[in-house]
């Protein structure tokens, strides 16, 4: 199983940013995923959750901003992060809701104020 996250990158207060999320090794329509954030010295958190039906769910922190989407033909999962602010820095990656898989290396996300 590897779940690769990528589209990180050094951005300014406000902009926006789209991760992508490819899985490979399990059966990718079947799996509800969810994007986590890490951020410095603080523990693993889930921000955005999108179900086999296409329904989603957002921590607060994010809800309004951030939309999580997937394009089961891809076998990827997508977040598109918009008026990003500073606390929103941290590594990203994807898994399913109890990080039932490996985690990825995940991808670094730094907004600078």
């Amino acid at each position: 199983v590897q779940l690769q996250a990528f589209g990180g990158g050094l951005v300014q207060a406000g902009g926006s940013l789209r991760l992508s999320c490819a899985a490979s090794g399990i059966t990718f329509s079947a799996a509800v995923m969810s994007w986590y954030r890490q951020a410095p010295g603080k523990q693993r958190e889930s921000v955005a959750t999108v179900n086999l039906g296409g329904t989603t769910n957002y921590a607060d922190s994010v809800k309004g901003r951030f939309i999580i989407s997937r394009d089961n033909a891809k076998n990827t999962v997508y977040l598109q992060m918009n008026s990003l602010k500073p606390e929103d820095t941290g590594v990203y990656y994807c898994n399913t809701p109890l990080g039932g898989y490996t985690w990825g290396q995940g991808t670094l996300v730094t907004v600078s104020s």
